[in-house]
């Protein structure tokens, strides 16, 4: 099994993997990165050493506790401040290596949705609105500009304030003017800080279900900073920062089903639904091709195996037949880490096969909580008397 087919079980859906298996590059690839603020005794890190692709028509929902980076790592993806450390890739262009013309074109590209709506209050709507295609796309008609900024004002709900000014609106409907304003010119890649924070709930959906068609139609990737869990099935994957750090990276409906498979293993039934989203998020995907030997009979377990598509034989040493077939959804491996014992059979896939595998490390951490919740168990009996 090559190095090369191993990555993380619960970060890209099936179409994303497909554009990487055929060589599609992601929008967004950071590697390494990191930033800092200030100089000299006074200089601080912000972010370090974090990696990240995200790949064409991905809605990416970014989280964590205010001051751990998240909106400066939108801000460097938005070309709003230099890259100082590591590489960073947006749409094909080395924002580390880039000049300033190059960051200026590219920006065109860019939709932003700040929280703070920064609307001229001299200009309605329709011409806030219009600013964003004036610079995308300067020597433009002007009457088609504003037909499409009164037409993107229509579906956030406010075509019938487009010749309002700003003191005119209240504050959530400034913020769908910002956004208006961020989506008009159809770009590639939208960035937006807590967008629906002065949003109700029906005008909040209407917006990310804007987004989710201009995503999936368009193939326009998206990443939204927010601590809006209304929101959050829009997300195709989370990416949670803490201390500056990217701590997960998951895919929301394929830890789903991944947590409902690993709940038929006795080991993980005992772990909450928080647990079991962290045991997901520490799969690693393997894939293996059809007659490939997956485990040796005498083998030290180092492993624990989900099938996620394909199927395994386990075979015992003299025997031509196998002992078991496994599908979709089984596991194996757990006994020799369970025990410590050798493996005590071999396993070969009879298909080519997708494997999600834990580690040893990682599976005596669920023992361990294991341990931890019965003694929770305990402790609450006991303190009912």
């Amino acid at each position: 099994m090559s190095e090369s087919t191993i990555t993380s079980a619960v970060r890209y859906d099936p179409a994303t993997r497909q554009r990487i298996a055929a060589g599609q590059q992601p929008a967004i690839a950071a590697r390494s990165l990191q930033h800092y603020y200030g100089s000299g005794d006074l200089r601080k890190q912000v972010l370090f050493d974090n990696t990240l692709e995200i790949y064409p028509g991905e809605i990416i929902i970014m989280t964590g506790p205010s001051g751990s980076g998240k909106t400066t790592l939108l801000t460097l993806i938005g070309t709003l401040r230099r890259a100082q450390e590591g590489e960073l890739f947006v749409l094909d262009r080395p924002l580390h290596a880039a000049s300033s013309a190059d960051l200026l074109k590219l920006r065109r590209e860019i939709g932003f949705i700040f929280q703070a709506h920064n609307l001229f209050d001299s200009l309605t709507a329709t011409q806030n609105v219009r600013m964003a295609l004036e610079l995308a796309e300067p020597g433009g008609s002007r009457s088609e500009q504003t037909k499409r900024s009164r037409e993107i004002l229509d579906v956030v709900g406010l075509g019938h304030r487009s010749d309002h000014k700003p003191k005119q609106l209240s504050g959530g409907q400034k913020q769908r003017v910002a956004i208006a304003r961020g989506l008009v010119h159809k770009p590639r890649l939208v960035l937006a800080d807590e967008p629906t924070a002065a949003l109700d709930e029906q005008s909040g959906r209407t917006v990310v279900e804007l987004l989710r068609k201009m995503a999936k139609e368009d193939d326009v990737t998206i990443i939204i900073v927010t601590h809006d869990n209304r929101i959050l099935d829009v997300a195709d994957r989370i990416v949670n920062l803490v201390d500056g750090r990217i701590r997960s990276d998951v895919l929301v409906q394929e830890a789903a089903i991944v947590s409902q498979m690993l709940m038929r293993c006795d080991v993980f039934k005992h772990l909450t639904p928080r647990g079991l989203a962290e045991m997901a998020d520490s799969l690693q995907c393997e894939t293996v091709e059809a007659k490939q030997r997956i485990i040796n009979e005498g083998d030290v377990g180092d492993k624990f195996y989900l099938i996620r598509k394909g199927e395994v034989a386990i075979r015992r040493a003299g025997s031509t037949e196998p002992v078991a077939l496994l599908k979709e959804g089984d596991f194996f491996g757990e006994m020799a880490l369970l025990t410590g014992d050798r493996r005590n059979a071999s396993v070969d896939a009879m298909e080519d096969t997708v494997l999600y595998s834990l580690s040893q490390d990682q599976f005596k951490k669920a023992m361990e909580q294991q341990a931890s919740f019965e003694t929770e168990i305990r402790t609450s009996l006991f303190d009912r008397q």
